[in-house]
């Protein structure tokens, strides 16, 4: 009788991008409950962000209070679900149209820095969606002779501080001041000639409200 194939260990099954961001918010969660020193945080962090299977990301949270009795395959779904929108690197830096157009949207991470040009083309930012590696962001915008539009849902903060010369800076988001406890804060930056940069506001969808009610 032929030998059968060995069974492969779930360990060594290959983890993805969001598996690693829910064990990094395992991390980020223990630190702000004090389980954690901000260098063990960034020492884990590392090794997560290197983890490329389940068998790599179980030991960084083993002596922590996460499910024990899940196994390591399936621990992404015992993690529990994002509680804030800091957490994790930057997954794209700029966007770039040129006689052309281009978005950033989805679920993403937004670096402390992000920069736009928009030149005789169009650029779109939904921030709906995404994670920020920083509790603060920068966002430059640059439109020339092209459209720059940012969108933001309710729980980001948002200042606008940007100059429109023969084009609009069009903030229709009033948020200006103090930021919101707990909520990420975006800095809008840059310049419009000829063009225009235009950050509004997205709601949440009732749906996507219930569902993440239901995680």
């Amino acid at each position: 009788m032929s030998d059968l194939p060995a069974v492969p260990d779930p360990r060594d099954m290959r983890v993805s991008n969001n598996d690693r961001e829910r064990v990094a918010q395992i991390l980020h969660n223990a630190m702000a409950e004090g389980r954690l020193t901000v260098s063990e945080l960034e020492e884990r962090l590392d090794k997560v962000y290197a983890a490329k299977t389940f068998g790599d990301l179980e030991p960084v949270t083993r002596d922590l209070p996460v499910n024990r009795q899940a196994p390591a395959l399936q621990m992404p779904q015992a993690a529990p679900a994002p509680v804030n929108r800091v957490g994790g690197r930057g997954t794209s830096s700029n966007a770039i149209a040129i006689m052309s157009g281009t978005e950033r949207k989805g679920m993403w991470t937004i670096p402390p820095t992000f920069t736009s040009v928009a030149m005789m083309g169009g650029v779109e930012i939904d921030l709906t969606d995404a994670r920020f590696e920083d509790a603060e962001t920068t966002i430059q915008a640059f439109a020339v002779m092209g459209a720059v539009e940012i969108y933001v849902p309710d729980d980001i903060t948002v200042q606008v501080n940007g100059t429109g010369f023969m084009g609009a800076f069009d903030n229709r988001v009033q948020d200006q001041g103090q930021p919101h406890p707990g909520a990420p804060l975006v800095r809008i930056t840059g310049f419009a000639f000829w063009g225009a940069v235009e950050i509004k506001r997205r709601k949440k969808r009732k749906k996507d409200r219930a569902k993440e009610i239901e995680e």
